[in-house]
């Protein structure tokens, strides 16, 4: 079925400005408006925006250039666009409790990159979690810049490639093998932060380790950032030298980036100090003019997380999500590290139904859940036709799903597998099936009773 052939139809009149200029583009925006309404979206590094955050990206900040810092541009005109910048910064240290913030960067892949050209240098080793096993591209993988720039050390789980790092039995952290790595190949520096762990990082084990062996510790918080916030998740901020992150997902910001740091000096040159080394890094190592509109939204919401509201909110997404998993367990679904402590759950669909994760992600979409097919930790499948899926509460959260609506996702996933039959190497599902279960997505949608921050119809 597709999104044209539902029942619902989305009326708006905020984009009246486009359709009268473009009507190709309004149509888009219109279809892509009645797509994040009718869905259940479960991709955990995505959620809703409110109509603030949202309006801010739309502001005058937009039209103007501001290469530098408040206080220290290259152009004139800068008065009030210095006043948002500091506001965000301000702000965003406060939230986190942090001694300096960046709130320039354009998303979290430029912060990452960022870190590494303040603490490290071409060719120095960096030690992050393995790709496959939960970890991020920028944490040293070979295709990205930081496996190409750098030396990369992995943590995780591969017996294939001797990956160690990563309990077999449990899929759980080991930090005893952790800290055996970083005693054998003395990283530079030491990346906490994956984008499909399931579970709670323990920063002070990273700190104590990075100790050790006289490493720097960043802390990419990209995904439990709203979690952290929430206080339902340990804060690196005491511990880590640099915590990087976007803001576009459970803090419910653009999408942009920022970068929190320490008031100290470099390990490497007692003469600079890191809260210097990370604005360079940021102008003009690696940009020019930021992007000032993002950082009026990004004010906003750090201003809306720092109010108990959100903090409910992240309390609800954990709870959301162990709720979920509990439910996918008791139908028969195997979770990697067997549940969650977190926004996000990964499951080996192969491993418990036989079904690869490509398809499976592919006929949840049909059915109306939106997710995405991931890799699991030692994965015999390749990486664009894994075994596992991934999936999150944050953005179900912000409409107010409790649970009571994960046990529905989860009957509904449960269905979709069972509609699954194998033809020789294709995997089928039942049209049928799909189509029932898209209308009772679309009805509870749709009812009235979750509401979508920042769309209005």
């Amino acid at each position: 079925m597709s999104l044209t052939e539902t029942p619902f139809a989305c009326v708006t009149s905020q984009y009246e400005a486009i359709r009268a200029i473009d009507p190709d583009l309004y149509e888009l925006t219109v279809q892509e408006t009645r797509r994040q309404a009718e869905l259940v979206r479960l991709i955990p590094s995505e959620n809703y925006t409110s109509s603030a955050v949202m309006q801010a990206m739309a502001t005058v900040f937009c039209n103007k250039y501001s290469e530098g810092y408040p206080g220290k541009r290259y152009y004139e005109g800068n008065e009030f666009v210095d006043g948002v910048e500091e506001l965000a910064r301000e702000r965003a240290k406060k939230l986190f409790g942090a001694d300096h913030a960046n709130v320039q960067t354009n998303s979290g892949s430029p912060a990452n990159m960022a870190a590494y050209y303040a603490l490290m240098k071409p060719g120095e080793k960096v030690m992050g979690m393995h790709l496959p096993s939960g970890g991020h591209l920028t944490h040293g993988w070979n295709v990205n810049f930081s496996g190409m720039l750098f030396q990369p050390v992995y943590y995780g789980y591969n017996e294939t490639q001797g990956v160690t790092g990563l309990n077999p039995e449990t899929g759980q952290l080991d930090y005893d093998e952790l800290r055996n790595i970083a005693l054998r190949e003395r990283p530079k520096v030491i990346f906490a932060g994956g984008t499909a762990y399931p579970r709670v990082w323990d920063f002070a084990k990273f700190r104590a380790i990075a100790d050790e062996i006289g490493a720097y510790f960043v802390a990419d918080i990209a995904h439990i950032n709203g979690l952290i916030i929430g206080k339902v998740h340990p804060d690196p901020v005491p511990y880590a030298d640099v915590v990087t992150s976007t803001s576009h997902k459970a803090i419910r910001g653009p999408r942009g980036g920022f970068i929190l740091c320490k008031d100290r000096t470099m390990i490497d040159n007692p003469e600079e100090r890191l809260v210097d080394r990370i604005d360079k890094a940021v102008f003009p190592t690696l940009q020019g003019g930021p992007h000032n509109n993002t950082i009026a939204a990004l004010a906003v919401c750090f201003k809306e997380a720092a109010t108990e509201e959100f903090r409910k909110y992240a309390e609800q997404v954990v709870k959301n999500a162990q709720a979920l998993a509990q439910a996918l367990l008791e139908r028969g679904f195997s979770l990697v590290t067997g549940g969650t402590d977190n926004h996000l759950i990964l499951i080996d669909v192969m491993k418990s139904r036989k079904i690869p994760g490509k398809p499976f992600a592919k006929a949840l979409y049909e059915a109306g859940l939106e997710t995405n097919f991931n890799s699991v930790p030692n994965d015999p499948r390749k990486p664009f036709s894994p075994s596992g899926i991934r999936i999150g509460t944050p953005a179900v959260t912000s409409r107010g799903f409790t649970e009571t609506e994960m046990v529905l996702i989860a009957d509904w996933m449960d269905r979709v597998a069972g509609s699954c039959h194998k033809d020789g190497k294709n995997y089928l599902f039942d049209e049928v099936a799909l189509r029932k279960i898209r209308a009772e997505v679309t009805d509870l949608c749709t009812s009235g009773k979750f509401p979508v921050p920042g769309i209005d119809f």
